[in-house]
């Protein structure tokens, strides 16, 4: 299959590749994310590494400094819940860490991956390149989408929690716990899934930060459940394998080279290993899900606006002019991802369906 107008190197591109240039099944995309990772290890996996070293450091500093001290002391049942507690914000400031860096990485991979449908090299330069410029944006919009989520989580709980400060009726708090509880977790998982595409679309639709935005919810209309799903499963994936699969080496030599209550210089080492630990396996699953994210993007495109379509017979339609280039070192692609307004929702549903 040609390559559509305005991208005209010596020989002409094959659309498609280990990422297909169509509309994608979950199997495939997943597929395809890890083909991708494979196929440019150095830019997928380079800049996983240096995200995930930042997180994972952080995190650990946050643990020694907030753990190390009750771990020398004496066990007291307030000690043992102020412990607990302090673990699980620990938790939770690591989730939303991690969350953060995949939708920073799926900004990222998206080039890279979108390279690859068209048989261009994707080298770990070439994705900065192509990324730095929009790289404020891409950080802004990456963070709204996980402050979005957070706010969503929070508001429905804050009545609970005012119920609780106030020691209202034990059965007021209950109940308003039960409501609460499950209406914050879907107002933060809806919020994120209708946001989440933003991330690539500023990056290779060269989007302001608000229109990142509008593009999400706008890619995102109609196809929730899907995008939902295919999240959940690529989480279901990453939260094993990084938990528990590609650690194993690291915790079974915390249980043979450390004691089960380290002091001063073993605490240190045992921070130090399990730090190693999660930023090796974390390393490895992250891209995958942040590629899974970026060929969502692809595949939205795709079904709603039949962007697959519209590069094949781009050549042959006269009304719709040639992209018109940005600078020398682009050249050409982004021209390619920037949408139409003679292809939008032109079909009351997909264009495939027609």
């Amino acid at each position: 299959m040609p390559g559509p107008k305005g991208w005209e190197p010596d020989d002409a591109p094959l659309l498609g590749g280990d990422v297909p240039f169509r509309p994608m099944s979950i199997s495939e995309m997943m597929d395809g994310a890890i083909a991708g990772i494979r196929r440019h290890p150095r830019a997928a996996l380079g800049l996983s590494v240096a995200v995930t070293t930042v997180i994972q450091v952080l995190g650990s500093l946050a643990a020694y400094y907030l753990l190390g001290p009750e771990a020398s002391g004496g066990f007291t049942r307030s000690k043992f819940w102020e412990s607990v507690g302090t673990q699980l914000w620990l938790g939770a400031l690591g989730m939303t860490l991690s969350a953060y860096g995949i939708l920073l990485l799926s900004g990222f991979l998206g080039p890279v991956l979108g390279r690859s449908m068209f048989e261009r090299p994707a080298s770990l330069r070439q994705a900065w390149r192509d990324t730095r410029p929009r790289l404020g944006r891409l950080a802004a919009v990456s963070a709204v989408v996980i402050l979005a989520a957070l706010l969503g989580l929070i508001l429905p709980l804050a009545p609970f929690a005012l119920l609780v400060a106030t020691e209202a009726h034990p059965a007021l708090s209950v109940l308003a716990g039960v409501v609460a509880i499950p209406a914050g977790l879907a107002l933060m998982i809806w919020l994120y899934v209708l946001l989440v595409l933003g991330a690539p679309a500023v990056v290779l639709e060269r989007q302001t930060f608000t229109g990142a935005l509008r593009r999400a919810t706008a890619l995102s209309r109609g196809r929730w459940w899907r995008t939902c799903g295919t999240l959940l499963l690529t989480m279901m994936i990453t939260v094993f394998m990084g938990f528990f699969a590609l650690r194993i080496p690291f915790l079974v030599a915390d249980l043979i080279f450390f004691e089960r209550d380290p002091h001063g210089t073993e605490l240190v080492l045992k921070i130090a290993v399990d730090t190693v630990g999660r930023i090796v396996s974390w390393s490895v699953v992250l891209p995958f899900d942040a590629g899974v994210i970026a060929l969502l993007y692809f595949d939205r495109r795709m079904r709603r606006e039949g962007l697959d379509l519209d590069l094949r017979t781009r050549p042959a339609e006269d009304s719709i002019p040639a992209p018109v280039h940005v600078p020398a070192t682009d050249d050409g692609f982004f021209d390619l991802w920037r949408p139409s307004p003679l292809i939008t929702s032109p079909y009351p549903g997909d264009p495939h369906d027609h």
